[in-house]
Parts: structure tokens; C-alpha cells; sequence
């Protein structure tokens, strides 16, 4: 059992239901991914750095699930990212997530609830949107 959470950039705002859709397409490969945005390989990035991809752990670590609390391969691409952690540490890795998230102000979408999360703040300058391609959240300039 695994513990899932997706992430993209807000180009729009989706409901709960739709960004369901959304999240099952691209598990099941059947939806067009979301537009990139550079905040989504700034998140990834990151969030490997601290967590490496579980097909790159050294196999005396691969139980380690403080180095790596990934279940499987995360599912990537330039405008999204899914990804599945071991049950056990699913409290973690929910903070963790929405933490990163926040700080490049992409949106989380938890399956196992149903639910978007939009960033409340904008994003750091590192992961601002280039012109013409601002989020639905952010009105000025």
C-alpha cells in the first residue's frame, strides 16, 4: 500500500473532480499532460535532492525509507509530478510536499481524499511564471 500525492502548475483552477480526472489520466497514461512550467523541475529538483528516485538508491539503502520513503518510481514529466511513498511514511511526505509545493506555487492533489490544494502565496522569484504564462491566482502584472 502507498500513499500518493500529484503536482502541477495551476495554470487554471480545476475542482476536485476534474483534477481527479486529471490525476487518473496520467496514472493510466491517458490524459495530455499538464503544460510545463519551469516551477515544476524546481520542485522536482528539490525534492530529489533531499529524496532521491528510488531507482538510483544504493541497494544496501533501499529499505532506508528516510533516504528514500518512495514506493516506486515517480511519475514525471515537465508539468507534473505523482508521486507514491511507503504508508508508513505518508505523514512526512505529506508535509513535505505541500511545504515544496507552496514554495514553488504549484498545486497538490491528494487521491486518497479527493482533493486540490492551491497555493496560498505566490511562488519564490526562482519559480516565477515567465510572462504570459501567470497562474490563475496571480491578477497583478
Amino acid at each position: 500500500m502507498s500513499y500518493d500525492l500529484g503536482v502541477w502548475f495551476p495554470h487554471e483552477r480545476l475542482s476536485d473532480a476534474d483534477a481527479g480526472k486529471l490525476y487518473v489520466g496520467l496514472c493510466e497514461g491517458t490524459a495530455d499532460h499538464p503544460r510545463a512550467h519551469p516551477a515544476v523541475d524546481a520542485f522536482y529538483k528539490e525534492l530529489t535532492a533531499k529524496h532521491p528516485e528510488i531507482d538510483t538508491v544504493p541497494d544496501d539503502r533501499i529499505d532506508d525509507h528516510d533516504y528514500c520513503p518512495w514506493s516506486c518510481a515517480l511519475d514525471r514529466s515537465p508539468g507534473h509530478v505523482i508521486m507514491p511513498c511507503v504508508w508508513s511514511k505518508a505523514d512526512y511526505v505529506n508535509g513535505l510536499i505541500r511545504e515544496l509545493a507552496r514554495k514553488h506555487g504549484l498545486a497538490v492533489f491528494d487521491p486518497q481524499a479527493g482533493r486540490i490544494s492551491y497555493p496560498k502565496c505566490a511562488p519564490s522569484s526562482s519559480a516565477a511564471p515567465k510572462p504570459g504564462n501567470k497562474p490563475w491566482w496571480r491578477f497583478w502584472r
